[in-house]
C-alpha cells in the first residue's frame, strides 16, 4: 500500500512526535509497506534547527528506507503562543507545493500527524484529489491545550479554533488517538464513533530494557552507588508542569542520600534551571543520541513525570513508554480516572497534580523502600512486554487502513467510469448500442 504520512516532527528529532512518527513510517516500511513522509527539518524539542539541516530550504532524503520530503518553516527561539501559531502557519504553507508533487504518486491513504491540525486541509484537498483515503492522527490536542493551558487566551478566538477544529475533524475517513479517553474526545468534537480508532503509542523492548548492572551515566556523572537517582527525561516544556520537580527538589535538599537528574530540552528548560539554582542535589544533562536511552533511563531508581491537571488527556507523555520498558518505579503526577492515572497507577505511584507535598513524599517513600522499587519495576516491564509492543497497534492501524483503501478504491472506479444516467447527455454518450455522432448529440 502507497501511505504518504504528513506531519511536522521527525527523526532525528529524540522525543514526542517526531520519535514516533519515524518509528511508524519504518516499520510500515519494514512490513511492504511504500511509505513517503512531508516533515519539518528537526528543531524539537530545543526550539533550534538542528546542525546539518536548514530551516529555510527544502530537502530531499531517505532515512531507514523512508523517503522524506522537508519543507522550510520558521522557528522561534522563544515560542510563545501567538510565535507559535505562526511558526506552525509556515510549514502548513510551505508544505503545500510538496503535497502537490505527492499527487502524481497517487497515494493509497494521506496519514495527517497533529500536531498540526493547520496542515488538514491541505491533507483533505490531495486525499480527495487522488482518491485516496484521509487519516488523522492526533497526539495533541493542539487547539484544547492551547487555550487550557493558557498559552492563548481570546474566548472569541477559542471558540472559532474550536469550531473550524469540528469541522476538520468530520471530514477525515478515520481519526485516531493515543489513549482511549484521547480517542473519546474525538468522538465528542463530532467524529462518527465509526471512524475514532484508538492506536497507542509502543516501545522497542528488545531496545529499552533493564540493566543486570549499574548505569555506565553513574561514573560520567560521579554519582555514588549508594546515592539514589530521581530522572526526569524529554522535553521541558509549558505542557509537563515541570516546576514541581524544582520545588520538589527543594524540599528534600536536606536528604543527600537523593539526586536529581534533569535530562532534555525545551522551553521551559531556562526557567528550571533558575529554580534549581544553588540546589546541590540536582544536575542537568542535555538530550542523550537515541542508542544511549536505554543506559540514560536505567540511571534512574526512581522516575517522575510531572503533567499539569488541565493538561490531563489533551496529550500522554511520549516518556512514559520507556520508562515503563526499563523496569524501574515511577511516579507520575495525574487525577484519577484520565489515561496517565491508569498507565502508572497499577504498576507505579500516584500523586495529585501540582501537589510538591505529595510527589516529595512518594519519592522519599520509595527512596528508601528498595524492595517496592524493585516490585513496581517489574510490574511495569511486565505490562510493557504485554501491552506496549507496536505489532499490535500497526495490526490495527492496516486492518482499518485495508477497509478503508477498499473503499477509495471503489470512489476511484466510480469517478474514472462512463455516466449512464438517463439524460440527454448520457443520450449523447450511447444511442442503440452504439456511439453516438456529431448529429446525434444535437439538440433535437
Amino acid at each position: 500500500m502507497k501511505i504518504l504520512i504528513y506531519g511536522l516532527n521527525y527523526a532525528p528529532e529524540l522525543t514526542g512526535t517526531g520519535k514516533y512518527t519515524a518509528e511508524m513510517a519504518a516499520l510500515l516500511t519494514s512490513r511492504g509497506h511504500e511509505v513517503r513522509v512531508v516533515c519539518a527539518p528537526p528543531y524539537y524539542p530545543e526550539w533550534r534547527v538542528a546542525e546539518g539541516y536548514a530551516g529555510w530550504r527544502y530537502r530531499r532524503e531517505t532515512r531507514d528506507g523512508v523517503e522524506l520530503w522537508r519543507a522550510p518553516l520558521w522557528v522561534p527561539s522563544r515560542p510563545s503562543g501567538v510565535k507559535r501559531m505562526l511558526h506552525l502557519a509556515t510549514f502548513a504553507a510551505s508544505s503545500l507545493p510538496l503535497l502537490a508533487w505527492q499527487a502524481l504518486w497517487r497515494p493509497d491513504a494521506v496519514m495527517l500527524i497533529a500536531p498540526t491540525l493547520m496542515c488538514a486541509p491541505g491533507a483533505l484537498a490531495l486525499a480527495r484529489m487522488t482518491g485516496a483515503s484521509a487519516w488523522l492522527h492526533i497526539q495533541d490536542y493542539e487547539v484544547d491545550a492551547a487555550f487550557e493551558l493558557g498559552l492563548l487566551k481570546s474566548s472569541r478566538a477559542a471558540r472559532v479554533a474550536r469550531w473550524v477544529e469540528r469541522a476538520l475533524l468530520r471530514r477525515f475517513d478515520a481519526v485516531s488517538s493515543i489513549t482511549r479517553q484521547m480517542s473519546s474526545r474525538a468522538a465528542a468534537k463530532g467524529v462518527d464513533r465509526s471512524r475514532v480508532v484508538c492506536l497507542p503509542n509502543w516501545v522497542d523492548v528488545s531496545a529499552v530494557f533493564p540493566l543486570a548492572r549499574a548505569s555506565e551515566y553513574r561514573s560520567l556523572l560521579g554519582i555514588p552507588a549508594g546515592q539514589k537517582v530521581v530522572l526526569y527525561s524529554g522535553n521541558m516544556g509549558a505542557k509537563q508542569g515541570i516546576e514541581t520537580l524544582a520545588d520538589a527538589a527543594a524540599s528534600l535538599a536536606r536528604r543527600t542520600d537523593i539526586t536529581f537528574v534533569f535530562c532534555g530540552s525545551g522551553a521551559a528548560k531556562e526557567s528550571l534551571f533558575e529554580r534549581c539554582a544553588g540546589l546541590t542535589n540536582c544536575i542537568f544533562m542535555p538530550l542523550q543520541p537515541a542508542e544511549r536511552l536505554n543506559e540514560l533511563l536505567n540511571l534512574a531508581d526512581i522516575h517522575v513525570l510531572p503533567q499539569r491537571a488541565d493538561a490531563a488527556d489533551l496529550m500522554m507523555p511520549s516518556k512514559l513508554t520507556g520508562m515503563l520498558a526499563s523496569g524501574r518505579a515511577t511516579v507520575a503526577m495525574a487525577r484519577r480516572g484520565t489515561a496517565l492515572y491508569e498507565a502508572v497507577a497499577p504498576r507505579g505511584v500516584v500523586v495529585p497534580p501540582d501537589n510538591v507535598k505529595a510527589l516529595a513524599t512518594a519519592i522519599m517513600a520509595l527512596a528508601s523502600d528498595p524492595a517496592r522499587r524493585a516490585a513496581l519495576g517489574k510490574a511495569a516491564r511486565s505490562y510493557a512486554e504485554r501491552a506496549l509492543s507496536p505489532e499490535s497497534t500497526l495490526r490495527t492501524f492496516e486492518e482499518r487502513l485495508a477497509m478503508l483503501s477498499r473503499k477509495s478504491r471503489g470512489r476511484r472506479v466510480k469517478r474514472a467510469a462512463p455516466s449512464f444516467a438517463a439524460g440527454p447527455s448520457s443520450a449523447a454518450v450511447l444511442r442503440h448500442g452504439k456511439p453516438a455522432t456529431a448529429e446525434d448529440a444535437a439538440p433535437e
